[in-house]
């Protein structure tokens, strides 16, 4: 189904061209540095963006589910009074769709989208002496992400023209990411090796003792899958924890009725190291210090069928 098929709102060219157009008014904003304008704009331009992001997969994954949105959404009109999923819903999505758009993105573009509610439906002022340097690399970095899913790209976002400074800013943002994971690995390698000997003895096989189920109190996000891998600082047992972000039917053994193997696939959203304590929170992180932050497992399940119809 193309976007044509749908209505406006739901339509993936309409959403995007709508996206253009606020994000060229929170540049504009910039400009006249109108700087809580600027996050205002860039807020709804980001969250039209997400909804395009969807939309181009199906127009379905942002329609309301309730009332008469998904039928318009599948092309059939039966009413009007076409609605789409909350922000919050839009952002929780995106994850399933791009392995860089992890929880810390998520809760960013969430917090973007409470402030501009607040500053469209109350008499509070959440964009007010905000500072553009406060925000606008994350931003302008998931929007990069999202861009991404359908392989497109700032410059086609904003126009070539318009493009070079965003540009920087993601580039001088991720840097910052990577070099600070880095610092952070460094600073704990060293504070480990201050440890008399036989500290680092006990902690190392402290660590050795745990697995993933004695770790799950260790990390902030929820997650869905804790996994062992090694600490980059002192190389003791450490542990990775994220989320699925797909599965499918392993090569199995089809002769056997009952069950099936299925390989589920997380990636990492933070890294914890029970002996030198290095916490990473963000999947930049866990990859900027040279961690996979990809697993898969295998799952055995009971195989479904369909049930047999008219043979009564």
């Amino acid at each position: 189904m193309t976007g044509s098929q749908v209505v406006a709102a739901l339509s993936p060219e309409a959403l995007l061209g709508k996206s253009k157009a606020y994000i060229a008014r929170a540049l504009a904003a910039k400009d006249a540095k109108e700087f809580g304008e600027y996050q205002l704009w860039a807020s709804l331009a980001l969250e039209l963006l997400g909804k395009w992001a969807l939309a181009e997969v199906h127009p379905c994954l942002i329609a309301d589910p309730q009332g008469v949105s998904l039928f318009a959404a599948a092309g059939r009109s039966v009413g009007t009074d076409i609605r789409t999923i909350t922000a919050k819903t839009v952002f929780d999505r995106l994850g399933h769709l791009s392995k860089q758009f992890d929880k810390k993105t998520e809760e960013h573009c969430i917090a973007m989208s409470l402030k501009r509610n607040a500053e469209l439906h109350s008499g509070e002022v959440p964009f007010a002496a905000v500072l553009p340097t406060s925000w606008e690399g994350r931003f302008w970095h998931t929007a990069a992400i999202i861009l991404s899913i359908h392989d497109q790209t700032i410059e086609m976002w904003l126009g070539a023209d318009q493009a070079q400074a965003p540009s920087e800013l993601i580039a001088n943002y991720t840097h910052a990411i990577e070099e600070a994971a880095k610092i952070r690995v460094e600073k704990a390698a060293e504070r480990f090796a201050d440890l008399k000997k036989s500290e680092r003895e006990a902690l190392q096989s402290r660590a050795k003792a745990l697995d993933p189920f004695d770790m799950q109190r260790s990390f902030m996000m929820s997650v869905d899958k804790i996994w062992n891998t090694t600490c980059p600082a002192c190389e003791s047992n450490s542990f990775l924890a994220g989320v699925c972000y797909g599965e499918e039917p392993s090569h199995d053994d089809e002769n056997d009725p009952y069950e099936e193997l299925v390989d589920v696939f997380y990636v990492a959203d933070e890294f914890h190291c029970p002996a030198c304590n290095l916490h990473l929170g963000s999947r930049e992180e866990v990859e900027a210090v040279g961690l996979n932050v990809e697993y898969t497992d295998i799952e055995t399940r009971q195989r479904e069928y369909e049930p047999d119809y008219g043979n009564d």
